[in-house]
């Protein structure tokens, strides 16, 4: 290789680069647009046409970076998992292991979820859509959501282990009443508009704690430490 070789191979690969960047930004743009057609229209909603319409670029555009409306649907849940955590999963790891954490996970989830009442919910969405479709979609969504429960049955046995709850708490069964508030709050709020939905969703929070609060006998409830009470505020 001659020494005038070596710019123009530097040149290219710069070049190269640049494309790669670009492609790059706009496929995360067009996934973005994508994201927010399917909170409005659902999942099985997104076609390649839809979305080049949305995205005001042709359809050879969009196909171009993703090959096949299944392509573009599974890196839609992958992208609203990445958001999921980046705002609920990982603000709660700053929290002290145990309760402190597992009541950030819950409130921070009720964060997101207030927000999503107004557009939808993907997880809950998608699981109506695909609960009996199996394929490489419905194997997406499955794998964020039960990714998104494994890290909720962690801090909820590290509570326990920390003995802020029972030493015989139920990790599954909290995990399945936490997850059920959650769902009942999108039928009751998004569905029914019945108004006090989000305080009642706390309060439901609050009495499985203390159902399974370390100082919880026979049944009766444990008196939980003191906390921010603004998040009972709809």
């Amino acid at each position: 290789m001659s020494v005038t070789e070596l710019p123009l191979k530097r040149s290219r690969s710069v070049r190269d680069g640049r494309a790669l960047q670009k492609g790059q930004q706009t496929k995360a743009a067009i996934v973005d647009a994508a994201l927010g057609l399917a909170t409005q229209i659902g999942l099985e909603g997104l076609s390649i046409g839809a979305l080049a319409e949305v995205a005001q670029m042709s359809k050879s555009g969009v196909f171009a970076h993703f090959g096949s409306r299944e392509e573009l649907q599974i890196s839609v849940i992958r992208e609203y998992h990445a958001r999921f955590e980046d705002e609920v999963f990982y603000p709660a790891m700053k929290e002290p292991r145990g309760l402190p954490r597992l009541r950030a996970l819950f409130a921070n989830w009720m964060k997101l979820t207030s927000v999503e009442l107004d557009s939808g919910c993907i997880y809950i969405s998608g699981a109506v859509e695909f609960d009996d479709r199996p394929g490489p979609v419905r194997d997406a969504l499955a794998s964020s959501v039960l990714t998104w429960h494994a890290a909720m049955k962690r801090a909820i046995a590290s509570a326990r282990d920390e003995g802020h709850l029972r030493a015989d708490a139920d990790v599954e069964q909290m995990l399945f009443e936490i997850h059920g508030l959650i769902l009942a709050l999108h039928y009751e709020a998004r569905f029914l508009k019945s108004p006090g939905s989000i305080a009642r969703a706390n309060t439901g929070f609050d009495n499985i704690l203390r159902r399974y609060g370390a100082d919880a006998v026979d049944g009766r409830p444990a008196r939980l430490p003191r906390h921010n009470k603004t998040a009972h505020k709809e």
